[in-house]
């Protein structure tokens, strides 16, 4: 039976439409020879009858997102999931808020330049 990401198959008359979800997937990231603590966050549209598939789904796609590669200094450098920290079911519909941060930063004392934009 064929089967596309919105709808799961069923018996005709019965199709039941999938659910969003949201994903947030923590990836720590690793260099060699460098000592830090550096964390990626994605946040993820899943489709999902529910929140375990959507929790499944979820480490699926954070593992096919792990990767490695050489850095421009000869380094490996190394993405690796380390927690799912969220599902969260979502109404997916125009206009709908996926995600919202207030952030409180220090100015810069004393810029050489500054955008007029910011004045």
């Amino acid at each position: 039976m064929h089967q596309n990401r919105f709808f799961v198959a069923a018996p005709i008359g019965k199709t039941k439409r999938m659910k969003s979800f949201t994903a947030h997937i923590i990836y720590r990231i690793v260099c060699e020879e460098v000592v830090s603590e550096q964390y990626e966050e994605q946040w993820r549209i899943l489709f999902a009858n529910d929140e375990t598939t959507a929790l499944a789904e979820a480490q699926r796609f954070g593992k096919e997102e792990e990767c490695s590669f050489i850095d421009r200094h000869g380094r490996t450098t190394k993405w690796k999931m380390v927690a799912i920290k969220e599902i969260r079911e979502v109404n997916m519909k125009h206009g709908a808020l996926v995600l919202s941060r207030v952030k409180e930063v220090e100015p810069i004392a004393d810029p050489v330049w500054i955008s007029s934009a910011t004045q």
